[in-house]
């Protein structure tokens, strides 16, 4: 099987975001790419829209701290409550993304730096 990071580039992962017909699924992987792969600065535009969504359909939640990279973190219970599972659902969904992209998602406490 091809690794997710292999089976995209900036030219395509670009190209499906201007198409004006192209399914949502394979967009959202594009999007998926870019966050994870692309260029410093496209990767900050999406963190941007993320944090921007977040506030507006889940004003619920707030960061509990930032990773070093300045990365939000939120309280997973919360978060598990917001998305409508169960905290265990929520920790297995992570660790599945964890492990199939070799990205961190889930940080202990300890190492946040705490919101003021």
């Amino acid at each position: 099987m091809t690794a997710f990071k292999d089976e995209w580039d900036l030219g395509m992962a670009l190209q499906v975001l201007h198409s004006e017909t192209v399914d949502s699924k394979i967009w959202s992987e594009a999007v998926k790419w870019l966050f994870l792969f692309g260029p410093p600065q496209i990767r900050e535009m999406i963190s941007q829209a993320s944090s921007m969504a977040t506030g507006e359909f889940f004003p619920e939640l707030s960061p509990i701290g930032y990773t070093d990279e300045g990365e939000p973190l939120y309280d997973i219970k919360k978060l598990a409550e917001s998305l409508g599972m169960s905290e265990e659902e929520a920790l297995a969904k992570m660790a599945e993304l964890e492990a199939e992209h070799d990205i961190q998602s889930l940080y202990d406490p300890s190492r946040a730096h705490k919101v003021q």
